[in-house]
């Protein structure tokens, strides 16, 4: 149905993609944050190797949501990590 010109539909879409960019980025950064902390830290223990792994699965998850909907984002690569 369209109303007002433009497919609701459609913009639905685009909204929820452009969010899902936006969730990786963050993700990205948090992961990267809970790996420098874990480096930073002398004596690191299970919950910090346990938060780090944690943004990891994370970042994954919405990086494989991404891929299978083909959306390509400026700042996230597709080699970004290793396997």
């Amino acid at each position: 149905m369209q109303m007002f010109g433009f497919n609701k539909r459609k913009d639905f879409k685009q909204i929820y993609d452009e969010e899902l960019l936006k969730s990786i980025n963050l993700l990205k950064r948090d992961w990267n944050q809970a790996q420098q902390t874990q480096m930073a830290v002398a004596d690191v223990d299970d919950q910090i190797i346990a938060q780090t792994e944690l943004a990891k699965q994370k970042y994954e998850f919405m990086y494989r949501q991404i891929r299978k909907r083909n959306l390509k984002n400026n700042w996230i690569q597709s080699n970004v990590y290793d396997h």
